[in-house]
């Protein structure tokens, strides 16, 4: 079994390197000392560099203008844009565009696909639900009218990007069907009015409200298990900036420490401190294998059936157990090793502790994932 990445791979996590090199995370004010947003927008200048490295295309089809690569690529990358705090709209519009390219009609992926792929066009996803505590999927509902329009009705709490993006796919109950649908919603049109929202991070998200927004059958992807694919794919995305956020964390918690004199001696040669770090490490390990194992499943596509031994929710929930669990273990115990410098403003440990918290938020607690996986266990026996 060989478990190295392909070449393909390897070139796109170079070339997220090169492009990330050069990204400061202090780049917008602190937002322990802003009130509201940091920003208005995303990183438009950085947007635009990963449009021309191919990095927004690469989970496209090579008629669109991508690479065709999978999900482990795109987590590859996730995972350098961590390390610099990107502020970009990396994850949510690849992962929209990806579904677009699965499900939507030819009209659809050849208006919107290579535009995507190439800045133009901005995606994201509303996938938080009402309160960021309910399933994203029944906090709309959409309705099938005779003309062939949809018509959607609901409220998404806690969009990303929401201000900047020109489309919002939104997960959608629809009764009739008895699935979940994906609209892809301008954020300026008849029906839908964004309410300002403000993250951990500093950052602006948007409370989406949709009364009675009609959508012509281009714009809806009814497939079934498409909203169920996307979820995944988001999550394990998710668990990738996690990992690039810890590595970088720990990476700064090595070198403060070895320079960090207590007694004659750098705190680093501690008992105490090695310990700690070194339980880090292995936090960083963990949540490295099950991404890899969850990213493998989502871009291979084996879910129910296909020789796996549980469906692919088992393997993304072990993933986010460990992500959110230890993403949090890193950034307090980095915090505790820094003493009171961790803490200060014009050090960016404190931007690692705040993104670090809003990913922990968005993967949810790691309990209920256990649970989540216990149902699983017992639905499902292991040969």
């Amino acid at each position: 079994m060989d478990f190295t990445f392909t070449e393909e791979q390897q070139a796109a996590v170079e070339a997220a390197k090169a492009v990330f090199a050069g990204v400061a995370p202090d780049g917008v004010p602190s937002p322990a000392l802003t009130p509201g947003a940091v920003a208005d927008d995303f990183d438009r200048a950085l947007w635009a560099k990963l449009a021309d490295a191919d990095l927004l295309s690469l989970l496209l089809e090579p008629e669109y203008g991508g690479a065709g690569l999978d999900a482990i690529a795109l987590c590859l990358v996730l995972r350098e844009s961590a390390k610099v705090l990107a502020r970009v709209p990396l994850l949510e519009s690849t992962a929209a565009a990806v579904a677009v390219q699965a499900h939507g009609s030819e009209e659809l992926k050849a208006g919107l696909l290579a535009r995507a792929g190439r800045g133009e066009t901005v995606l994201t996803v509303a996938a938080n639900g009402r309160t960021g505590h309910d399933p994203a999927e029944v906090a709309v509902t959409a309705r099938h009218e005779s003309d062939g329009t949809w018509v959607l009705d609901g409220v998404q709490t806690a969009v990303p990007w929401a201000y900047n993006a020109d489309f919002v796919l939104v997960p959608a109950h629809a009764p009739a069907a008895g699935r979940t649908v994906l609209a892809l919603v301008p954020p300026v049109h008849e029906g839908v009015v964004l309410a300002e929202q403000i993250s951990t991070t500093g950052e602006r998200l948007g409370e989406l409200s949709l009364a009675s927004v009609r959508l012509s059958a281009r714009d809806v992807l009814d497939a079934d298990g498409a909203w169920e694919w996307l979820r995944a794919l988001l999550a394990t995305g998710t668990c990738a900036l996690a990992l690039g956020l810890g590595e970088s964390v720990l990476g700064m918690t090595s070198e403060y420490t070895g320079k960090r004199e207590q007694f004659g001696f750098a705190i680093a040669t501690f008992q105490a401190v090695a310990v700690q770090a070194a339980d880090r490490y292995i936090d960083l390990r963990a949540m490295e294998a099950t991404l890899w194992q969850a990213a493998w499943r989502v871009g291979s596509g084996t879910g129910e059936g296909a020789g796996a031994a549980l469906p692919l929710a088992g393997d993304v929930a072990v993933a986010k157990i460990w992500a959110s669990e230890g993403v949090r273990r890193v950034v307090q115990t980095a915090q505790h090793l820094h003493g009171g410098f961790g803490a200060d403003t014009e050090y960016p440990l404190h931007r690692y502790h705040a993104w670090a918290k809003q990913l922990e938020l968005s993967l949810g607690p790691a309990a209920a994932h256990e649970e989540a996986l216990g149902d699983l266990l017992a639905t499902h026996a292991l040969g």
